[in-house]
């Protein structure tokens, strides 16, 4: 297995081998967890609060309420995985660098660069799906916080939070990696790889709308009359984006394939080209995703959710 080789020059061909994009490529391969944070940041707090109040005959308390909640998921989620995807991300990084130093001779044999590709890939997008339940209470503690700030027009000094150091996670991790259940796993399943991060985020959007979903329920500084709403939402939220996600996913993916194939073919003798495909598969539902959950499924989920919380239960 040969994680990491020397450089190769290509020709010129466009965005096909253009430096910037491959660079981008590169960077959201290594660090995927983070750049699906980034991006929700952007949704969450720009794209949905806009959608939400473009909502036509809604309450403009629950207007406020549900924008409120994407406001305070956004910054809780963002901070959370940071804090957790940052340190998984450099111990993997340190492992792709020195294979030989936390790698034992039978991994390296037994795992080809595809299988150890998907497997990295796992643990650091995995980093999103652990991080969810803390993820979904900090979010949702944070709601009555962002009501009263619209509300009263408070101002709210925020905390930095030092980023935690995990010493010796580098180490853990390849414990992981050699393990040969684990290995074995990743062979079985390596051939599905172009659809890990869209795996990935379909089974974080479910625990963290269920997280979401049960503290909201039980918070004591939420009204009741505004947490029916919030319910609602979020529950039609996840099951249309998971849905619709799938579906557009799977659309682009096959209109894409002559360009990914011409990609591939065009940046074939580049060493890196394993990290560029994995961005693509990464970046592609990442940004649909974003694109429907916070752009499109507001306005229908926001309408809904604001004629059925006016009804008894």
């Amino acid at each position: 297995m040969r994680i990491n080789q020397t450089k190769n020059t290509q020709n010129f061909h466009g965005l096909y081998n253009n430096k910037a994009v491959l660079k981008g490529l590169e960077y959201v391969s290594e660090h995927g967890a983070s750049v699906a944070a980034g991006v929700s940041l952007i949704g969450a707090t720009i794209l949905r609060p806009l959608a939400i109040s473009a909502t036509p005959k809604t309450n403009k308390e629950n207007k406020k309420a549900l924008s409120a909640e994407s406001l305070a998921s956004a910054f809780a989620k963002f901070a959370i995985v940071q804090a957790v995807a940052l340190p998984i991300e450099g111990a993997i990084k340190k492992i792709d660098v020195n294979p030989k130093q936390y790698l034992n001779e039978n991994t390296l044999k037994n795992l080809s660069t595809k299988d150890y590709k998907f497997l990295t890939q796992s643990i650091k997008l995995a980093s999103n799906f652990i991080s969810a339940i803390p993820k979904s209470i900090l979010g949702v503690s944070l709601i009555p916080i962002v009501i009263d700030l619209f509300s009263k027009n408070k101002k709210e000094k925020q905390n930095n939070q030092a980023q935690p150091s995990f010493k010796g996670l580098d180490k853990h991790l390849s414990k992981i990696i050699n393990n040969e259940e684990i290995q074995n796993l990743a062979k079985k399943y390596s051939k599905n790889d172009a659809n890990i991060a869209r795996n990935m985020s379909v089974a974080t959007d479910v625990l963290l709308s269920g997280a979401s979903i049960f503290a909201t329920k039980n918070s004591k500084k939420i009204k009741d009359e505004q947490k029916k709403p919030l319910i609602i939402n979020k529950a039609l939220s996840c099951a249309i984006s998971i849905f619709a996600g799938c579906k557009i996913d799977e659309i682009i993916k096959k209109g894409t394939e002559n360009t990914v194939q011409k990609f591939i073919e065009i940046n074939k003798n580049s060493p890196k080209l394993a990290k560029y495909i994995e961005g693509i598969n990464i970046l592609r539902p990442t940004l649909v995703f974003a694109l429907v959950y916070y752009g499109l499924i507001p306005i229908f989920s926001t309408f809904i959710s604001d004629k059925l919380s006016k009804k008894e239960v």
